[in-house]
């Protein structure tokens, strides 16, 4: 696993913490002998990535209150945001999963390689100390951090969105950056998301990162595909739609066009 190992800028120790970090409970059951999955290791996790995020929060926004605060950590702790970033260490190429849950795609189920990141998290506190893992949270989710204290949704909208279009067709949404304005350490990017021809939305961040999240996160509030390819929209729509039996308006009680 010294990809994976790489991947964190971390050395284990102690394998064995690295080993059950990475064991899903699907493979400790059908092996029927014994030894640990990283559920465990998954909670103690959870609280140490509460306790840095928190930390680091409060010393990068001096004058956020406590609401502000709470909503980003939550926005950064997300099954989706943690998923995200387990996979751009490549942690599911090291699962180690039961027959089952490897034939039904749990090397990329969320859930999974979120619960995974906690365990990684939980097992460098336990093997090198709170210093060390604080370090390895602040690399690997810098980019996450910069993204949610500049607003952006970071909970995979962008996987979100091509989920929602690929079962629609398998051509994927394309992103790329229209406008990008102001000096290095205030830079804006203008990010735009397209797909079959159609322009889907755009959205402003001080990241690439931030930008695209935010043009996807608006593709999927403004389904502007639906007009496009004749999708019903299903529940999008319903809410719009006034009751049947709710009369329209008169034609006198109409606001006069500008």
């Amino acid at each position: 696993m010294e990809a994976l190992q790489d991947s964190l800028g971390y050395q284990f120790r102690d394998h064995e913490l690295l080993e059950q970090a990475l064991t899903h409970p699907s493979r400790v059951a059908e092996q029927r002998a014994g030894g640990r999955d990283y559920q465990r290791l998954e909670f103690l996790g959870d609280a140490v990535l509460q306790l840095v995020l928190t930390e680091r929060l409060f010393l990068l926004l001096p004058d956020e209150a406590e609401g502000g605060l709470t909503k980003t950590r939550a926005n950064l702790v997300s099954k989706g945001a943690l998923a995200e970033c387990a996979r751009r260490l490549g942690v599911g190429n090291h699962l180690q999963l039961g027959k089952g849950e490897e034939a039904s795609g749990g090397r990329e189920r969320e859930s999974n390689l979120a619960d995974a990141l906690e365990a990684l998290v939980g097992a460098v506190y336990l093997d090198g100390g709170l210093e060390a893992v604080g370090t390895i949270v602040r690399e690997i989710m810098a980019e996450d951090l910069e993204a949610a204290i500049d607003g952006a949704d970071i909970s995979n909208p962008k996987g979100q969105l091509q989920e929602v279009l690929q079962s629609i067709d398998r051509e994927s949404p394309v992103y790329r950056i229209v406008d990008e304005a102001g000096p290095d350490h205030l830079k804006q990017f203008e990010a735009e998301v397209t797909w079959r021809g159609i322009s889907l939305g755009a959205g402003r961040g001080s990241s690439k990162k931030a930008a695209e999240a935010k043009a996807a996160r608006r593709a999927l509030d403004e389904r502007l595909w639906l007009a496009e390819t004749g999708e019903s929209g299903g529940e999008e729509r319903s809410h719009r739609e006034p009751p049947a039996d709710v009369p329209a308006p008169r034609c006198d009680e109409t606001e006069p066009a500008n």
